[in-house]
């Protein structure tokens, strides 16, 4: 049956909401949530009725959208999933779906090739790769880098939104350093993704507080806060990573040039796959070639060194080959020293040494 687009909002805010644990969902504050989310998207400012919000509510717990979605009330006032795994985003496409998908996807494609458009290359690709697994009920063809274990993703949302509208948010944060959790006035500027891991980038509600960068793994829980957003108004963040490999960086932190070897089998990869936008090919013989990045001396930046192993070897700047060999020297400690080991019983039987 034809879902309009406003319904779809709903539907989809009311999913969102009652995916976060975290908190309890009255129906009042499903129709408080329904009506913020009409108001970013379309500009609704009128607000949505309690009948609208119940019919919703049945709407999903039926098949007629191919829902059916397992929605309970818990002492007669709280809304949830009994499946706290469900989403109506996991739910099969119909008919109807697949064919404004077909259209979308068929829209999107007139822009591939076009340089203003590359980002749209892999979102493509994933759509046509969703389309043909639905349409042919067979395995998928591409296979994107994902971890559906990781923590977090249910922030992305509710941030986002609270940048868009320039809203503070409360939130109650934990690092692994820390002993105990606590909480916060924040206002968020940046949403980065770095290896399938996401951060937010902004500053706490406190006098002369620096730039954070929080990781969404480790919030327990946001909600809203009283306090007045804090524009940003010193920090250009479409740039603020163009030269950093991850996501550590310090406002003001320098860049330096960074220059390393790579033998010969392996500076294939490191061509085709570049270190980073600023690398650049200084010299090359039989054993290997010199390659250089500009960036700023980070953990990330180490840590992707350092995964080259025995392969590479950084020979500038001075301060990054002195760490580099201590890393290396504590790694070869490591092994050298007795430590943890693994019981030969609890070892697989095809990695036993005879």
């Amino acid at each position: 049956m034809p879902v309009n687009r406003n319904a779809l909002i709903r539907y989809r805010t009311i999913d969102q909401c009652l995916q976060n644990r975290h908190k309890k969902w009255t129906l009042d504050d499903l129709i408080d949530a329904c009506g913020e989310a009409l108001y970013e998207y379309q500009g609704i400012d009128t607000g949505v009725s309690r009948r609208t919000i119940q019919a919703d509510i049945e709407m999903m717990r039926s098949n007629k959208l191919g829902y059916e979605a397992p929605i309970i009330v818990l002492d007669k006032k709280y809304y949830t999933y009994s499946d706290k795994n469900y989403s109506i985003a996991n739910s099969p496409i119909n008919q109807q779906d697949m064919q404004v998908l077909s259209e979308v996807s068929g829209l999107l494609k007139q822009f591939k090739g076009f340089n203003h458009f590359t980002d749209l290359n892999e979102m493509v690709s994933k759509l046509e790769d969703k389309i043909y697994t639905q349409k042919t009920q067979s395995a998928p063809v591409i296979d994107f880098e994902k971890n559906d274990n990781l923590k977090g993703l249910e922030w992305i949302e509710v941030i986002r939104k609270a940048i868009v509208a320039r809203k503070a948010i409360s939130i109650t944060y934990q690092s692994f350093k820390a002993r105990e959790a606590s909480t916060f006035g924040f206002s968020g500027y940046l949403l980065k993704e770095y290896r399938n891991r996401w951060f937010l980038l902004g500053v706490a509600h406190v006098r002369n507080q620096p730039l954070l960068n929080l990781a969404l793994d480790r919030i327990q829980s946001i909600a809203t806060h009283e306090d007045a957003y804090r524009e940003n108004t010193s920090i250009d963040f479409s740039v603020y990573y163009n030269d950093c490999i991850g996501v550590t960086k310090s406002p003001g932190q320098r860049d330096c040039e960074v220059v390393f070897w790579v033998d010969a089998a392996n500076a294939p990869y490191v061509i085709t796959k570049p270190l980073h936008h600023t690398q650049k090919l200084l010299s090359e013989d039989e054993t290997g070639k010199i390659f250089s990045i500009r960036v700023i001396m980070n953990f990330e930046l180490e840590r992707e060194l350092l995964g080259f192993g025995s392969k590479m070897r950084v020979l500038g700047p001075r301060i990054l080959v002195k760490q580099m060999k201590a890393q290396l020297l504590k790694t070869l400690q490591n092994y050298d020293t007795e430590g943890p080991t693994l019981a030969a019983d609890k070892l697989p039987l095809n990695k036993i040494d005879s």
